[in-house]
């Protein structure tokens, strides 16, 4: 079996926020873009998934969230030098939140229940030059 495993997900990092109630019973998310962004993910780790993948161990998730910088980063003569590396915006979601998207992503691909994942490095921050938005997700079996 493989211990390790990193790829990287082309896409808009989206938080798994909270449900709102829309009448009925019936619940849905608040964030329009999570649903596209867990499809993201799962259609990639479906992808490079390997035959002898083992979805059972537990589990450290290693993740690095990427953004697209605003255009007020930028300057005449390119990005400013006080434009800041880590993306800390409220619209860009929070660090928790996004990793419990991801995660619910890998859910029945990579690993069976995400209570699998023990533990986890998160880190949000802007795309430099050539990057796409996304995310570089590395899982490592703990066995």
């Amino acid at each position: 079996m493989n211990a390790s495993l990193t790829f990287t997900v082309t896409g808009l990092p989206a938080p798994q926020g909270s449900k709102r109630h829309i009448g009925k019973g019936i619940m849905v998310e608040s964030s329009k873009n999570v649903k596209p962004w867990r499809q993201d993910v799962k259609f990639t780790a479906l992808a490079i998934k390997p035959d002898n993948w083992d979805t059972a161990p537990p589990m450290a998730l290693s993740v690095v969230f990427r953004f697209q910088r605003p255009k007020s980063h930028y300057g005449k003569n390119g990005l400013r030098p006080s434009a800041p590396q880590h993306a800390t915006s409220a619209q860009l979601g929070d660090i928790e939140k996004l990793v419990r998207s991801t995660n619910d992503a890998m859910t029945g691909v990579l690993f069976d229940d995400d209570r699998q994942v023990v533990s986890v490095n998160a880190t949000k921050r802007y795309c430099t030059q050539g990057e796409l938005p996304g995310a570089i997700i590395t899982l490592t079996a703990l066995i």
